[in-house]
């Protein structure tokens, strides 16, 4: 189950990737109350980017999000799901989204986006600045 609605939380995105900074700027739009950081996964200074539960995450992957507490870490499909009940636009929706098989079809869909994010939204002058995903 997703975590206390209240609970500020930090995005995790990848910065170099053209799909990853759109989206944070799609968040950011939507998030009214000031609920949610954005921190590129890239940037070294960020100290906690190197401890548990973060250090070793797929961060350049997927998104995810760590709530404030920093127990845990939800990535992809259950990063949606948790940023669902903290933008005021998606509290509708949010419910729907733990119906039973959508985690499955969820995370499929999520991972199918993130595998082909740079035909969706095109890299600098054609070309990224990190490799593509691997296909699974």
């Amino acid at each position: 189950m997703a975590t206390d609605p209240t609970t500020k939380g930090r995005v995790l995105y990848d910065g170099d990737c053209a799909f990853c900074c759109k989206s944070v700027e799609l968040l950011k739009k939507l998030d009214w109350l000031g609920k949610l950081d954005y921190v590129n996964a890239r940037d070294d200074s960020q100290a906690f980017l190197k401890n548990p539960p973060v250090a070793g995450a797929p961060l350049l992957d997927q998104m995810h999000v760590l709530p404030r507490n920093g127990q845990y870490l939800y990535g992809g499909y259950r990063a949606v799901r948790w940023l669902a009940w903290r933008l005021p636009l998606t509290w509708v929706v949010a419910p729907f989204l733990y119906i039973p098989g959508m985690t499955y079809v969820g995370q499929r869909l999520y991972l199918w986006i993130a595998r082909n994010r740079f035909k969706i939204v095109p890299c600098e002058h054609g070309e990224c600045k990190i490799p593509r995903m691997k296909a699974e």
